[in-house]
């Protein structure tokens, strides 16, 4: 049933580039990250600048900094970002706005539920990577009541908006913030919540006492190229939610979600779309870090 109606999602995503009838394919090994300089990876996006390639960064404590991982996992560059302290970020994206190309990075990890604020650095995408990347402008916001733990964002460069799913609420929340700068630190806005994501059992529980209550967590988002999909990582499946035809989430949000199932990652963190949309790339935040991938591919006749 899952494939099925993901099946339906991949042709919102291409068509009318794809047949009718295509799917996701199973996970493929994309690579491995056993570089030591990259052993939090808690955000990607692909890059637009560099084609094929990855931007990653780690989780907090693990510097000021953007790393270029190439389809095998390899570390090509790493990039500094001055003006932009690396206090708990957990994710990240890419997009382009006005013929430029952008990365945004997610500043609003909060394990302990105590930050007032939180940022989002974006920066222009390194063309040269070896000079540091340039910081174009940071939004500042807060959540309408009280802090929350969020690891998962995407940009809708388009609407000019940035998604963001709270991580340890259940069920988890959708919220956007306006993706412009401006004088004032924004309120975010709550769209709605994500129906019927499966939630640890007795079987998590036995396999994993100490984390198993945290497989349903939300840990990564991206949106497809189209803007059309929005998928949400956990810890053991990438789940789906369809926008409407005229813009509006809330029909995506009516229904459990689809989704597909991971194989085994040790913490699944990071998820990032392919610039053509027909790929969906997920790595790990320990090392050694294997990177996944599932492809579109079209259903056979």
């Amino acid at each position: 049933m899952a494939f099925a109606r993901t099946s339906a999602i991949t042709l919102l995503l291409f068509v009318p580039a794809l047949a009718l009838g295509a799917r996701w394919g199973k996970p493929e090994a994309m690579g491995l990250v056993t570089d030591r300089a990259i052993d939090e990876i808690s955000g990607l996006a692909a890059s637009r600048r560099h084609p094929g390639m990855f931007w990653a960064h780690n989780d907090s404590g693990g510097g000021d900094a953007l790393h270029l991982l190439d389809g095998r996992g390899q570390r090509q560059a790493t990039v500094a970002t001055p003006g932009a302290e690396n206090i708990d970020w957990e994710d990240m994206a890419s997009f382009q706005l006005d013929g430029e190309d952008y990365l945004l990075v997610a500043d609003t990890g909060d394990n302990g539920g105590i930050r007032q604020s939180l940022r989002l650095h974006v920066f222009e995408e390194p063309r040269d990577l070896a000079r540091p990347a340039t910081l174009a402008w940071t939004v500042h916001f807060r959540w309408p009541d009280g802090p929350r733990d969020c690891e998962a964002v995407a940009v809708d460069a388009v609407r000019g908006e940035v998604l963001l799913i709270s991580k340890k609420r259940v069920p988890a929340e959708l919220f956007r913030v306006r993706l412009a700068a401006g004088p004032d630190e924004q309120v975010a806005e709550r769209i709605g919540t994500l129906p019927g994501i499966e939630q640890p059992d007795a079987s998590d529980f036995r396999r994993s006492p100490t984390y198993g209550r945290y497989r349903a967590q939300i840990t990564g988002a991206d949106l497809s190229p189209n803007g059309r999909v929005l998928a949400v990582l956990n810890y053991r499946s990438v789940h789906f939610v369809v926008r409407g035809a005229d813009g509006d989430w809330a029909p995506g949000l009516s229904d459990k979600l689809p989704h597909l199932a991971l194989p085994w990652l040790p913490q699944a963190e990071a998820i990032a779309f392919s610039l053509d949309g027909r790929g969906l790339i997920v790595a790990s935040e320990q090392l050694p870090s294997p990177i996944i991938r599932f492809q579109v591919e079209p259903e056979a006749k």
